[in-house]
């Protein structure tokens, strides 16, 4: 899904994150808590999710708020990745400078020789985001640009559905 998030000044960012579980509650990804976009929800928690299927000229796109995990959600999910995800979240400062590609792939070998037999620790800047929605809309392309649109806004205790001009 695409994330966009603002900065303090106002400028919107888009990124490709993985949608990892969705629910009642809302959608979930996992990031650096440090990272450009956990930084963005910090000073602003309103947030946009993009899901575009080009192949099919559809879209689906939530607009609401992200707020925090609790630490043993992530802490859950943190343990059911894939060792090596593990790892590349621990040694990767998402968003900051480097130097060369090297500095990361030694920094990932030598952890995984250090902990090949050991768990991998949460580490304290990582975590993840649900995102309650309160509007979605629906895209359907459709020919000469008479597009499909609808949009979905909950109010008071009910979603309204309005149908709008492509």
């Amino acid at each position: 899904m695409c994330v966009t998030t603002v900065d303090i000044n106002g400028q919107p960012y888009q990124r490709m994150v993985l949608l990892k579980h969705y629910d009642k509650k809302g959608l979930v990804f996992y990031t650096n808590l440090s990272s450009r976009k956990a930084q963005h929800i910090t000073h602003n928690n309103k947030i946009s999710l993009l899901f575009p299927w080009y192949q099919v000229d559809r879209q689906v796109c939530f607009l609401g708020k992200a707020e925090k995990l609790s630490t043993i959600e992530v802490i859950k999910y943190f343990q059911s990745r894939p060792k090596d995800s593990q790892i590349t979240a621990y040694i990767s400062h998402q968003s900051t400078k480097i130097t060369t590609r090297d500095i990361l792939e030694n920094k990932f070998f030598e952890l995984k020789q250090k902990m090949r037999r050991g768990k991998i620790p949460l580490p304290s800047f990582w975590g993840g985001y649900r995102v309650k929605f309160d509007s979605v809309e629906f895209w359907q392309g459709r020919s000469n640009r008479l597009h499909d649109r609808f949009l979905y806004q909950w109010k008071y205790d009910h979603w309204q559905i309005d149908r709008l001009a492509p």
